[in-house]
């Protein structure tokens, strides 16, 4: 167990965070974290779903070790207004992303190890004026300069990054370009060797296109800019193979020759990930100067209150959390 714990933020406090972090401490697989939430709202949670495990208030992240063996730390954060379970309201946007700022300034000051976020519900947060897609995003804009967020998918049979992460579809042709994929890439296989202890990272690149564009007869963005990116990457000196097709790419066999498949879009990321586990599937955002992950699912508001919500991904998200922290203080 680290001395230095990880805060937990609360995401949507109508959604499933709370629960699954009570369930994450009550499963004993972590080492140590503090909850960053108001004390009598889980408590009421806890108790409507079923969760009733001993908690304690805490004045400063320090004093989570004192407690973490026998009840969750909790360090106050409160809410501007009521926390129905399945309910989100606009009220609490503000409290949603101060929680956000709070938690990247405890990272700032050394007082933790990282940052594991729960599920935030989007669209409530834009409807209160968000401009930022998703935690990715923000959290980029909040650390010190402005470094790529560069969204990484890790489960324990495949790792997945998609180059264009939060765009519409039809922006795709317009947003990928060889120096978008060639930065990507770099951070990408930083990220495996420093993160994850890999020393020489493999990497495959999925084509846009079906087929991967079938030379160049269903499309040519493999020609014009995906392939022109592989040749600038193995000037630097990386292992990188592609572009394949991306419906053959994620079979067993496929996936026991690369480290990581560097996707052109969410979907074509995500899909096969969540498909191979999706309970056991971690989002953590690599690029930044500070360790974050997050539970790969939403909210879940269908299943807040009732005591049903997977823990899986949460506990994967501590335990990723803890293991990149203590790699990256060995490098």
């Amino acid at each position: 167990m680290y001395n230095k714990p990880l805060v937990i933020t609360p995401g949507e406090p109508s959604g499933i965070g709370v629960e699954i972090t009570l369930k994450a401490w009550k499963s004993g697989y972590t080492g140590l974290f503090f909850l960053l939430d108001d004390p009598d709202r889980v408590k009421e949670r806890a108790k409507v779903a079923g969760l009733d495990l001993p908690l304690r208030i805490i004045g400063k992240p320090s004093e989570a070790k004192e407690y973490f063996s026998d009840a969750l730390p909790i360090l106050p954060h409160y809410f501007s207004g009521s926390c129905v379970p399945g309910k989100p309201s606009l009220e609490n946007a503000n409290s949603v992303i101060k929680a956000l700022d709070i938690s990247v300034e405890f990272v700032e000051q050394g007082l933790v190890s990282g940052i594991v976020t729960n599920p935030i519900q989007k669209h409530t947060l834009k409807d209160a004026g968000f401009k930022y897609p998703g935690h990715t995003e923000y959290l980029a804009h909040l650390a010190n300069g402005n470094p790529r967020p560069v969204m990484l998918l890790v489960s324990p049979t495949l790792r997945v990054v998609p180059v264009i992460i939060h765009d519409p579809i039809c922006k795709i042709t317009d947003l990928l370009t060889t120096e978008l994929i060639v930065e990507v890439c770099l951070i990408t296989a930083q990220s495996l060797m420093h993160d994850f202890n890999i020393k020489y990272p493999r990497i495959w690149i999925t084509g846009l296109n079906p087929h991967a564009g079938e030379g160049g007869t269903i499309g040519t963005e493999e020609i014009t800019i995906i392939e022109p990116a592989m040749k600038i990457l193995k000037e630097y000196g990386i292992q990188i193979s592609g572009p394949f097709p991306a419906d053959s790419m994620f079979h067993e066999t496929a996936r026991n020759q690369y480290d990581v498949a560097i996707c052109m879009y969410h979907d074509q990321a995500l899909i096969p990930l969540k498909t191979l586990d999706f309970w056991g599937a971690v989002n953590t955002t690599i690029g930044l100067p500070f360790v974050r992950t997050s539970p790969d699912h939403g909210t879940a508001l269908e299943l807040a209150g009732t005591g049903k919500a997977n823990p899986e991904s949460l506990i994967n998200a501590i335990l990723l959390a803890e293991q990149i922290y203590s790699w990256r203080q060995k490098t």
